[in-house]
């Protein structure tokens, strides 16, 4: 149960201390950590973090004025503070969609504001289009509709464009029989259950996918030293490459397919002018066939949360979103 005594003292102290926090039990012996932030009464919303397999983080609680709004945020299965840690086991899209509905029953919402980032907008997005009457309005950063295409791009031609060198270190981790797939390769070594061939894999697909998502990299090459060693192992890969694989578990192409079950709903994309994970031109055709969404440009800014311009962009979304919406 949430240990509200602690969390509304804290408040007292840091108004973006937790007003809640828990661990939920969903379907498929899950638990997943739960938090709420704000004030109780506020505007009802939700905050859906990226990967998928990261987990939110404390700053994710200052996108949401306290004074304003009653915001929840959590782990998705298997990430961040959830459990069972890591696991991929009865773990879908389905699932997750399932899990926010359960959230948001505990919480008493009728209706709240959704906001999430690349992962956590393909969410977002999947779970407006299953629940349309459920959502005030959709916040999201960096669009990214869940589909193998977006991340071969990712991953191919845009990095061999833009990071030639990079492109090449990623090639050369695979042997040579396994480079003519070579998303779909690196999917296969990082779920394969031997450390030997899944860490190395891992370790290059991580950060090869950090240097994609900052617009000033630290790196522009693979340091294939480190990532044939035995160093700490990244946790997002593995999400990733099990959802990528399945295709998120959706059928093709269908958060555009399926766009129409937006009607109705106001939303802002806040989009990196030079994303090369999610660029704009995917805000941009999700925009096409759903009228109601008003994409807003960062220039010089890319696809990390925290390049310039992008976190207060989508702070004063979420603030004007609930301006112009009742969620209650």
């Amino acid at each position: 149960m949430p240990d509200a005594e602690a969390g509304h003292a804290a408040s007292r102290a840091d108004p973006f201390a937790p007003l809640t926090s828990e661990w939920l039990r969903v379907s498929g012996g899950h638990e997943i950590y739960v938090e709420s932030v704000g004030r109780s009464g506020g505007v009802p919303a939700v905050y859906l973090h990226g990967g998928p397999g990261s987990g939110c983080q404390p700053d994710h609680r200052r996108l949401f004025d306290p004074e304003r709004f009653h915001a929840v945020l959590f782990d998705q299965r298997g990430c961040g503070r959830s459990k069972p840690k890591g696991s991929r086991v009865n773990n879908t899209l389905p699932d997750l969609i399932a899990d926010m509905e359960v959230i948001r029953e505990r919480f008493g919402f009728q209706r709240w504001i959704v906001s999430g980032g690349s992962w956590g907008a393909t969410l977002a997005l999947a779970y407006a289009q299953a629940h349309p009457t459920r959502v005030a309005g959709l916040v999201l950063r960096a669009t990214f509709l869940g589909t193998r295409a977006e991340v071969e791009t990712a991953f191919g031609p845009a990095l061999a464009r833009f990071y030639p060198d990079l492109h090449r270190d990623f090639v050369e981790m695979l042997p040579v029989e396994e480079r003519g797939a070579v998303v779909a390769s690196y999917w296969r070594r990082i779920l394969n259950p031997d450390p030997a061939i899944h860490g190395p894999a891992a370790r290059a697909w991580h950060d090869t996918e950090r240097a994609l998502s900052e617009v000033k990299p630290g790196r522009a090459q693979l340091d294939r030293l480190a990532v044939r060693s035995g160093n700490a192992m990244p946790a997002t890969p593995f999400m990733e490459a099990h959802y990528f694989h399945n295709d998120c578990f959706m059928a093709p192409n269908q958060l555009l397919r399926d766009a129409g079950r937006l009607a109705g709903i106001p939303g802002i994309i806040v989009q990196g002018r030079y994303d090369l994970l999610c660029p704009p031109s995917t805000s941009a055709a999700l925009a096409s066939v759903w009228r109601e969404v008003e994409i807003r440009v960062i220039e010089a800014a890319g696809h990390n949360l925290y390049d310039p311009g992008i976190r207060d962009a989508v702070m004063k979304s979420i603030a004007d979103m609930a301006a112009h919406t009742r969620p209650r």
